[in-house]
């Protein structure tokens, strides 16, 4: 972790301590502070709209789709601005090219420390402009840009102070009344800040960048933990490569490959049908209307295939028809667009040891011989999606992908269940370090959160 990124932890641990301790008994503000508009703020801070600090303000128009391009300079979109950060995520981008003297080029090309908000449809999405788009860019009619004289206003403070929850309702509430939901550019100019001065104004903003810049780096990590993960899958789970403790014969020869169905597999291995790792038939546990058993909804898997919440329920309360599976076994969703989309999860961090589930999940129970976290890894592959969506069966939007369709997918196995569990072992531990990381990311965002509401109000001060 680089040293600005240390500070940034720094920061947040520091301000979150900070959050805890500033927020007023009873809802009552303390002396020095006074009622505005946008909320309680400092008596030394403004309650300003946009417009009063004259600054520049227009948007994109229609009639850019004679201009796109497969490569020239990047026309930002709504899909490129979120709520999660102010800074644009330029991953998927258009591109167009406009003439050398187009009026329209000129008016709304981007400029470092310009704002931009989404005033159609998904109202009130702010975005920060800053070196890292490449300029020249432009925005299309969906989007408001706002320019500030940067003697006068620190740009990246307002972005912070219009992606704040409470600036957000305000975005709402100034919507144009009508079928569509729009904003106008003078509705734009009338939207409340708080501002305190210059000086403040690039002291708060530079907190929340450092904890953005802590966020992003949390991001890359586990993107980049996510695909040596993929990557280790890829391997370990077709033998490509062979753990040390089972790469060698007896002799101390490195064992070879041999031709299958599947393409080169280890010598020791075999194609099996996938369905030779887990029950066909599934046997229940005797229960009593008393007991207490978990349930698990479509809701409760994420598209990662983790388990994100259970409920606990009394096995009374139980109705007919719903899915059983006990601690351990592996469930998949088996309807579109759930399967397609990597719902399920290995339930070996269930609460209970009996569980029950939607309808529409198939569960996968390890035979003695075989390891459940190797068939759940299996699972989670992309080639196993894709592959079995073709065997799905039913009419469009009820398609579903039969348990006999996933019993005869072909895999290659190791004979033995102690290489099984060796593969799943390395892999849980990649997994644990991911969820980890974005455990740690997810108490970062909230933390941020809570740091925008009091540095945003001025509850906490920094000058």
């Amino acid at each position: 972790m680089t040293s600005k990124n240390r500070v940034a932890e720094a920061n947040v641990k520091y301000l979150a301590d900070e959050v805890r301790q500033a927020v007023p008994v009873g809802g009552l503000y303390p002396p020095g502070y006074k009622q505005t508009e946008v909320g309680v703020i400092p008596e030394d801070w403004d309650c300003c709209a946009i417009g009063d600090f004259n600054p520049f303000v227009t948007s994109g128009s229609r009639g850019w789709a004679s201009f796109y391009a497969s490569h020239g300079n990047i026309f930002v979109r709504i899909t490129n601005m979120s709520r999660e950060s102010i800074y644009l995520d330029l991953i998927e981008t258009k591109f167009v090219l406009l003439p050398h003297q187009s009026s329209e080029g000129k008016r709304t090309s981007l400029e470092n420390g310009d704002i931009l908000i989404s005033i159609t449809a998904d109202i009130g999405i702010c975005s920060y402009v800053d070196v890292r788009l490449e300029k020249p860019a432009f925005i299309n009619q969906h989007v408001a840009l706002v320019r500030f004289d940067k003697n006068e206003i620190d740009s990246k403070y307002v972005a912070y102070f219009l992606s704040s929850e409470n600036v957000q309702k305000l975005f709402k509430g100034a919507a144009d009344q009508g079928a569509k939901a729009g904003m106008n550019l003078d509705a734009v100019r009338k939207i409340k800040t708080a501002i305190p001065s210059k000086l403040e104004q690039t002291a708060i903003a530079n907190v929340l960048s450092n904890v953005d810049a802590l966020i992003h780096s949390l991001e890359k990590l586990i993107a980049k933990k996510q695909a040596i993960k993929t990557a280790a899958m890829q391997q370990l789970l077709t033998g490509r490569t062979r753990l040390p403790q089972f790469a060698l014969r007896e002799d101390g020869t490195r064992k070879g490959y041999m031709q299958s169905e599947l393409g080169e597999i280890p010598e020791d291995w075999d194609c099996i049908h996938f369905g030779n790792l887990f029950e066909d038939t599934l046997t229940r546990k005797i229960l009593k209307a008393s007991d207490t058993v978990s349930f698990v909804g479509m809701q409760d898997v994420t598209e990662n295939a983790q388990l994100s919440n259970t409920s606990l329920i009394k096995f009374s309360d139980i109705k007919s028809g719903f899915t059983y599976f006990e601690k351990g076994d592996v469930l998949v969703a088996k309807i579109t667009p759930c399967f397609e989309n990597g719902k399920g999860c290995h339930t070996d961090s269930l609460p209970t040891e009996v569980g029950y589930g939607s309808t529409e999940f198939h569960v996968f129970r390890a035979k003695e011989n075989s390891d459940a976290r190797f068939i759940y890894f299996w699972t989670t592959r992309n080639n196993f999606r894709i592959t079995l969506e073709s065997e799905m069966v039913g009419s469009a939007g009820h398609r579903r992908v039969p348990f006999s369709a996933i019993q005869k997918y072909l895999i290659p196995s190791p004979k033995n269940k102690e290489e099984q569990t060796a593969i799943a072992t390395i892999l849980s531990d990649m997994e644990a370090e991911i969820q980890t990381l974005q455990k740690r990311l997810a108490k970062t965002r909230q933390t941020k959160q809570g740091m925008m509401q009091e540095l945003l109000t001025g509850r906490i001060r920094l000058i």
